[in-house]
């Protein structure tokens, strides 16, 4: 019998591996949050099957999301990235790659890690939502506008309520599986 899950994923056997194995689940690790903070910006304006089917290119050609490594592109390695057919080529989105990766070190000086500054924002654990359809799906919540507006105060790009709503609910900040999806079960019993 096959397993009822989300409908977002439809057909496409890379979004349904993603939303089996990774979409929900509490990130802890500084990396990954990097990691989900250059992919979503990214994704602005496209669709996550774009930017999941190209997530490969996108690691390589950012050094396997190493923010230490990004925070020092030089303008030759921000312009090698323009060229690079492998990832989304806006200007824009590839230099917030290091304004970001400088800003995301700034956080982790101040709060010990990214990982401690962020949770603080759903009070340490996930909040979990029983939607019966992803139609009922909101874009943005009042914690994702919360981080938004404090993400932006503290330098980054590409973090509108919309964008940090989605790697909020990528990175098991909130439990957004449909409530007959075998995973919200699941996710909450890794919390």
């Amino acid at each position: 019998m096959e397993k009822k899950r989300c409908g977002w994923p439809s057909d496409d056997a890379l979004m349904i591996k993603y939303h089996d194995t990774e979409w929900g689940v509490p990130v802890h690790d500084d990396t990954k949050w990097y990691e989900k903070i250059l992919l979503d910006g990214f994704q602005a304006g496209l669709s996550w099957k774009t930017i999941l089917h190209k997530r490969e290119n996108f690691r390589k050609a950012f050094d396997h999301f190493d923010y230490k490594k990004i925070a020092k592109y030089d303008d030759a390695k921000l312009q090698s990235l323009m060229q690079d057919a492998g990832i989304i080529r806006n200007k824009l989105k590839i230099n917030s790659s290091k304004t970001n990766a400088i800003a995301f070190m700034k956080v982790q000086e101040e709060f010990g890690s990214f990982d401690k500054y962020i949770w603080q924002f759903v009070g340490g654990k996930p909040i979990v939502n029983k939607r019966k359809s992803i139609s009922e799906m909101p874009a943005t919540s009042k914690e994702s506008d919360a981080l938004s507006k404090d993400l932006k105060k503290r330098g980054f790009k590409f973090v509108g309520s919309t964008i940090c709503y989605a790697f909020m609910q990528s990175a098991g900040m909130v439990n957004d599986h449909t409530v007959e999806c075998f995973r919200w079960k699941e996710v909450q019993e890794l919390y």
